[in-house]
């Protein structure tokens, strides 16, 4: 359980850390990536599953509560290395959801911390917020939880049934698929599909010292948490069954 918290914790924060920073780059004001937009910020969070992947290797990289429940859900083990398995039981998983929750957090601290100067500029308390965690376009509470419940069922369908393929891409193909899943299912709500990368990081928004942060927006807060645990769990039984 001690590589669990080590290594969750480790990877969930190089995450939010690299994709919570190309957020800040493309929207904080006087930043060098300012007006970036929509592709550069799917790419930077493509690439920062990349490296939190690499990262968490030794547990199997989950840094995302869905993609823990989807694996409890689909009848797999959590790890299945070459040296130990890591099972799936309660304790586990309880590991496994409160090392990504810290972790995220972690990251999204360390990520205000390289981008303060551009958090003390003058920006609109949302788009302060925008760098921490996601909000829907068009608010509606049924079907923004319906499109993180699609892209999260993507996301962890896919990953599932990476293992019936013989591709040794590994870590790129998931920093790819995330890419994909951006691309075409972002819009609407910003894709969470990880209920740590949204939840940890707002946590880390109310606690910080941002000046004029304006609320966390504690009112949308459940979307991403119950969208991406719903759409894993459908994606895990789904893959249990056809296979």
């Amino acid at each position: 359980m001690g590589d669990i918290f080590l290594y969750e914790i480790m990877g969930t924060a190089m995450l939010t850390l690299l994709g919570c920073g190309v957020v800040a780059n493309a929207i904080l004001p006087k930043t060098k990536g300012n007006g970036g937009g929509w592709l550069l910020i799917n790419f930077g969070w493509g690439l920062a599953v990349f490296a939190g992947v690499y990262v968490a290797f030794k547990t199997g990289a989950h840094i995302n509560p869905a993609v823990t429940l989807g694996l409890a859900a689909s009848g797999a083990e959590f790890y299945d290395g070459d040296a130990a398995n890591i099972a799936v039981n309660f304790g586990n998983t309880i590991a496994y959801i409160v090392a990504q929750m810290i972790g995220a957090f972690i990251g999204a601290v360390i990520m205000w911390v390289a981008h303060k100067q551009h958090f003390d500029e003058d920006a609109e308390p949302a788009t302060k917020l925008a760098v921490f965690s996601t909000g829907a376009e068009i608010r509606n509470p049924l079907w923004n939880t319906l499109t993180e419940v699609i892209g999260t069922f993507v996301l962890v369908f896919v990953i599932l049934q990476f293992a019936n393929a013989p591709s040794g891409l590994g870590p790129l193909a998931v920093a790819l698929l995330v890419v994909g899943i951006g691309n075409s299912l972002g819009g609407p709500t910003g894709y969470a599909i990880n209920p740590a990368r949204d939840l940890g990081p707002r946590i880390a928004h109310a606690v910080l010292p941002i000046r004029g942060k304006g609320g966390s927006d504690w009112g949308y807060s459940w979307i991403p948490v119950v969208g991406p645990i719903g759409g894993a769990v459908i994606a895990g039984l789904l893959h249990m069954a056809i296979t």
